[in-house]
């Protein structure tokens, strides 16, 4: 069995043809999905989603692009549905924007961190070109004390130590199908398999040989083979390694 650790179900993308989308997972083997909230207005629907459908499991969080919405009621609501979530996510930082403020993104992320912590959750988190001041962000709120993941990674071999020796894991998606994909390769060759999950990021991310089309769980079977590829695996241990790994942090 697949598990798509990250997953945007919500997006009219796949909401629109739910059906289609989950029986295709299903063929293809993906039995476990995680969705992840952006913003509190599709907290509901992820929520709803996850009591409708067998093998959803919901995550709320504000990220980046959303971190202005990060006010005291929303983060209250936060806290309240924690108690529902399998994670908090996903949340993080994002330096690649130009119309959030870092010091607006930094705040959010401080106190969703902080909710995490208190309700025993792991996290779920959004980094780009933003890895130096996320890393000290995340010693200082103790992440290592709940877990986490990097979400779609896009660092080095040595960040991604860095974030293992935190507790996290390091997801692998459909980057590492790309022609001329040269980091995600290298770290799914060099991180051992006990530290790496795999997600679609649907609709988003779309691998190959399927780009142009929006991303759906199906295509986590292609990015699965692809990991088995380069770690000199079967597809099925990989599967199952992932898994195991997804089953533990987020106590599935």
């Amino acid at each position: 069995m697949l598990t798509d650790t990250h997953c945007h179900l919500d997006d009219p993308t796949l909401s629109s043809r739910l059906g289609e989308v989950m029986a295709a997972a299903r063929q293809a083997g993906v039995g476990r999905i995680i969705v992840p909230g952006i913003a509190p207005g599709g907290w509901e629907r992820i929520a709803s989603l996850a009591r409708e459908q067998e093998g959803i499991f919901p995550a709320f969080g504000i990220y980046p692009q959303t971190a202005g919405q990060a006010d005291d009621g929303a983060l209250a609501r936060l806290a309240t549905l924690s108690g529902t979530a399998v994670a908090v996510g996903e949340i993080g930082l994002d330096h690649l924007l130009s119309t959030v403020p870092h010091e607006t993104q930094e705040a959010a992320f401080r106190k969703q961190l902080r909710i995490a912590v208190v309700a025993g959750l792991p996290v779920i988190i959004h980094c780009r070109r933003a890895f130096e001041p996320l890393l000290r962000i995340l010693r200082e709120e103790s992440v290592s004390r709940v877990g986490g993941v990097m979400h779609a990674f896009s660092g080095s071999v040595e960040i991604a130590r860095e974030c293992i020796r935190l507790g996290l894991f390091i997801s692998v998606a459909g980057t590492v199908t790309y022609r001329n994909a040269v980091r995600p390769v290298t770290v799914a060759r060099e991180i051992p398999l006990e530290h790496l999950l795999i997600e679609t990021d649907a609709p988003d991310m779309t691998p190959e040989p399927f780009r142009g089309a929006p991303n759906e769980p199906a295509f986590l079977a292609v990015t699965a083979h692809r990991l088995a590829e380069l770690k000199g695996v079967t597809p099925e241990e990989v599967a199952r390694a992932t898994s195991e790994n997804a089953v533990r942090l987020f106590r599935l």
